[in-house]
C-alpha cells in the first residue's frame, strides 16, 4: 500500500519534494548546519490587553503603503543552540509584535532548543527575549521582551477565514539574513495539511502562497491588502531547499485561538479523536462497494481513546483491487457534525477551528452497510 496511514490530528504521508522550516542556520566556522532542517518526510491571538482588534474595517492600501506600516512591527529573531560541547550553532527567523506589553509571535521550529534568542527591531536596537510559551503542534510560539511601549508597534490580525484563493498578500521578513525583506504573491490555496515531526500530526487548515518565503522568514508575518496578519509565514515547498513558488503559513484565526492560552500557561492542549485511516480514492471505494470516492475509512483505533470509547470500529481484513491490498471492515466517516467529510483534511480542520477538549461530536460513520451516528467526547491529544 502506496498511501500512508493518517492519523486524526496527524500525519498524511505521500509528498514526494521537501517541505523546508523557512529559517537561516549561521553556523560557527566548522560547524555543519544540521541535516533535520530540510525534511524528507514532509515537513520541512487575542492576547487581552492592547492589540488590535480582529476584523477591524480597513481600506486595501498598495504594496509600498503596507511595508512602511508594517516595517516597524518586523523584528528579526537570532537564536542560539549548543551542538557541541564548546561550539553553539546560531540561526535567523522573523517574528511580529503582538501587542504593547512585548509579547512577539514567531514559529516553534524557530526558537525550538534555544539557549539564547535575541529579537531585533527596525532601528537596529536588540533585547534579549525569553519564552512565554510554546505550541509544536501548530508551529506557533509566543516570546517576550522587556522594552518602552512607546518602541512596540503591534501588527493587527485579520479574519483568515475570509480569504479567497487569488487575493493578493504580501510577506515581510529576513530571507537569508536579509532583515525587512519583502514579497508578493497570491494565496494559492487553502486548508492544506503541513506535516510536521511531532507525534505524527498534522497542523491542518494552512494557508498556500506563492509570495516568496525564504530560510529567514520563519514567523514572519503574511499580510493582506488591508496591512492585516492573516497568516505567520512557516514552510516552503522544495526539492533544493529554496523557493519554487509554493510556500505555507499558519492562519491568524489559529493564532488568534491559540496565542491567548500560550500567553497565560505557556501551552496549549489539543482535542483528540485516537483513530487512524485513509482518505477513500477510487480503488479504495471499489474494494468497499462505494459509489463515490470520499470519506475517511478507520484503520486503527487507539486503545482508550475517545474513539475506542465511542465504540468506532477500525479495518479488521484487506482486499486486493488491482493487484494492491486495501483494508476494509472499518467505519467510514460521512460527516462530522453535519459537515460532509471529503478527506482527513475536513476532519482536522473542524478540529481545529471549532472543537476543544470536553466537546461532544457527532459523527456519522457508514458501518457494514447501514448509516449510524456515534457521539464521541473530545479528550487532550497526547503528547
Amino acid at each position: 500500500m502506496d498511501k500512508a496511514s493518517t492519523i486524526l490530528g496527524g500525519l498524511v504521508g505521500g509528498i514526494s519534494v521537501l517541505l523546508v522550516f523557512a529559517f537561516v542556520l549561521n553556523p560557527p566556522v566548522g560547524i555543519t548546519p544540521p541535516e533535520e532542517l530540510i525534511l524528507s518526510n514532509g515537513h520541512v491571538l487575542e492576547i487581552v490587553g492592547e492589540q488590535t482588534p480582529l476584523s477591524i474595517q480597513r481600506h486595501e492600501l498598495t504594496l509600498t503603503e503596507i511595508f512602511e506600516q508594517s516595517e516597524s512591527g518586523v523584528v528579526r529573531v537570532n537564536v542560539e543552540r549548543q551542538v557541541q560541547d564548546f561550539f553553539t550553532a546560531g540561526s535567523v527567523g522573523s517574528g511580529f509584535v503582538f501587542d504593547k506589553k512585548g509579547h512577539i509571535i514567531t514559529n516553534e521550529h524557530v526558537i525550538n532548543g534555544a539557549q539564547r534568542i535575541t529579537v531585533t527591531f527596525l532601528d537596529g536596537t536588540s533585547y534579549n527575549a525569553r519564552v512565554v510559551g510554546k505550541d509544536p503542534f501548530t508551529d506557533i510560539a509566543v516570546i517576550g521582551v522587556i522594552v518602552d511601549s512607546e518602541l512596540l508597534h503591534p501588527l493587527p490580525l485579520g479574519d483568515s477565514s475570509k480569504l479567497r484563493v487569488g487575493e493578493q498578500v504580501a510577506a515581510i521578513g529576513n530571507p537569508f539574513g536579509l532583515s525587512g525583506s519583502m514579497t508578493s504573491g497570491i494565496v494559492s490555496q487553502l486548508g492544506r495539511l503541513l506535516n510536521t515531526e511531532v507525534g505524527g500530526f498534522s497542523i491542518p487548515d494552512v494557508i498556500q502562497t506563492d509570495a516568496a518565503i525564504n530560510p529567514g522568514n520563519s514567523g514572519g508575518p503574511l499580510l493582506n491588502m488591508k496591512g492585516e496578519v492573516i497568516g505567520i509565514n512557516t514552510a516552503l515547498q522544495s526539492g533544493t531547499g529554496e523557493f519554487v513558488g509554493v510556500g505555507f503559513a499558519i492562519p491568524s484565526n489559529t493564532v488568534a485561538k491559540i496565542v491567548p492560552v500560550l500567553s497565560e500557561t505557556g501551552e496549549y492542549s489539543h482535542p483528540y479523536m485516537g483513530i487512524s485511516g485513509l482518505d477513500i480514492d477510487p480503488d479504495l471505494a471499489i474494494a468497499l462497494g462505494l459509489d463515490n470516492a470520499k470519506g475517511f475509512l478507520i484503520v486503527t483505533v487507539v486503545q482508550g481513546s475517545p474513539a475506542d470509547k465511542a465504540g468506532l470500529h477500525g479495518s479488521s481484513k484487506t482486499k486486493e483491487i488491482n493487484g494492491r491490498n486495501y483494508p476494509v471492515g472499518g467505519d467510514i466517516i460521512l460527516s462530522v457534525d453535519g459537515k460532509v467529510v471529503r478527506e482527513i483534511a475536513d476532519i482536522l480542520i473542524h478540529l481545529q477551528r471549532e472543537k476543544s477538549i470536553g466537546d461532544e461530536m457527532v459523527l456519522e460513520v457508514l458501518r457494514d452497510d447501514n448509516i449510524t451516528s456515534v457521539i464521541l467526547i473530545l479528550e487532550e491529544r497526547p503528547s
